[in-house]
């Protein structure tokens, strides 16, 4: 729907660790570890942000990935607890379908993808993860198809129609 700017007093962010790697470079004098981690945060309630830290320590590289989820944060619309219609998303190599659910199906998705969708507050869907099996990618995909997503009052404004007209034309 749109991104949005919401200082992190204003509301209560709640963050997830998806994945910490350790990361190596080599250098002439031997191998130089770091980590890297990508964590989501959301309020549960329609607002969602990734982001990724890399640093020397683990929790400094959590705590830099929290710093930059929270710049990166979208706002979509829920309804009873699952999303208006069937959406697509794409990131590089990694493909997204998401399919609202029926109450008491429970999130039905993949490790980061679940992440992703629990801590933007959605209770019932569908979701698949083709392509790319890299978490990241499969995030940002799912975070694109969040993204497109459009409740009935955008769509009639959009289209400058009453929602009666859109529903019996």
């Amino acid at each position: 729907m749109q991104k949005i700017r919401i200082k992190p007093s204003e509301i209560e962010l709640k963050d997830k660790l998806v994945t910490v790697r350790r990361v190596s470079k080599v250098t002439k004098g031997g191998r130089i570890f770091s980590f890297s981690a990508i964590v989501v945060v959301g309020n549960e309630n329609g607002i969602v942000g990734c982001g990724i830290g890399k640093a020397k320590e683990v929790a400094e590289s959590i705590q830099k990935g929290i710093d930059n989820a929270k710049k990166n944060l979208i706002k979509f619309p829920i309804i009873n607890g699952t999303i208006p219609h069937e959406q697509h998303g794409k990131y590089s190599g990694g493909y997204v379908f998401l399919k609202p659910a029926s109450k008491g199906t429970g999130v039905i998705a993949g490790g980061s993808m679940r992440a992703v969708l629990e801590s933007a507050g959605i209770k019932d869907i569908l979701a698949k993860s083709k392509g790319s099996s890299n978490p990241f990618n499969v995030i940002k995909a799912t975070i694109n198809a969040l993204l497109q997503i459009r409740d009935l009052k955008t769509v009639s404004k959009y289209r400058g129609l009453s929602i009666y007209k859109i529903f019996n034309s």
